[in-house]
């Protein structure tokens, strides 16, 4: 006779296995209960994540960096322009100029003849002369300058300086030339009347050389000598460039 303690045992099997599921086809349905252990691999899955990545070796933490805190590159900044210095093209402490000039904008900086006759600004040497050629009473030319400098800035301006006594040794086409450095003295060579002075003037470069009416000056230089005089960096630039829009480089 089965006692009640068997009875109360295999009643609760019966009810563990319709709770599960159906036994499988072909199999006795009062066969006793198995209870089979899990896998290693099954065991695995019901503790991780199917998407988890797999552990980091020992001793070692790998942490990958959070999207939202990464850093964003700059856009590396441009390039500052290079700063333009200006210098007052005559280097002495007895100077004097004129706001306004005969016939076309230049201006005439009177000084000593012997006093040095320095570069405006940064640039390339474009033309110069070295014998004076110029004839009195002949029109107007290229040869009125006599003795004279004319460079590029780094500003893309034309700076002219003409009447020189002497060019500088070593001043020539091409030579590249830093503010302030002495180009030449001052003198009265070509139309200059006998008068020790600087004739000045601004330009652009249109035909570089040659381009004797643009070359002798195009705007007023007053208010730029001004500025320069007293430390300043009052520029031409915008200046010049109107002028050459406006006139196509025809003086």
């Amino acid at each position: 006779m089965v006692s009640l303690r068997t009875l109360s045992v295999l009643t609760v099997a019966a009810l563990s296995l319709a709770a599960c599921g159906s036994p499988e086809s072909g199999s006795s349905a009062d066969a006793t209960p198995q209870f089979v252990e899990p896998s290693a691999t099954a065991a695995a899955s019901l503790t991780a994540p199917a998407s988890a990545a797999p552990p980091a070796a020992a001793g070692k933490v790998s942490v990958a960096p959070s999207p939202e805190k990464t850093p964003s590159k700059k856009p590396a900044p441009a390039t500052a322009p290079t700063s333009v210095k200006y210098v007052f093209p005559v280097k002495a402490s007895n100077v004097a100029f004129h706001p306004t000039h005969s016939k076309y904008p230049a201006t005439d900086i009177f000084a000593d003849c012997g006093e040095k006759v320095v570069a405006t600004t940064s640039g390339v040497v474009l033309e110069i002369s070295l014998k004076d050629e110029y004839v009195k009473g002949r029109p107007d030319g290229p040869l009125n300058g006599g003795l004279f400098v004319s460079i590029l800035g780094d500003d893309g301006v034309r700076y002219y300086g003409s009447h020189l006594s002497k060019v500088q040794t070593g001043i020539k086409a091409g030579v590249r030339v830093k503010a302030g450095q002495q180009l030449g003295k001052v003198g009265h060579t070509g139309n200059a009347n006998g008068v020790c002075h600087l004739h000045y003037g601004i330009s652009p470069a249109c035909a570089k050389t040659g381009d004797w009416k643009v070359r002798r000056g195009v705007i007023w230089p007053a208010t730029y000598l001004t500025s320069w005089r007293n430390g300043g960096s009052k520029s031409p630039v915008a200046k010049v460039k109107a002028w050459k829009a406006a006139h196509n480089c025809r003086a």
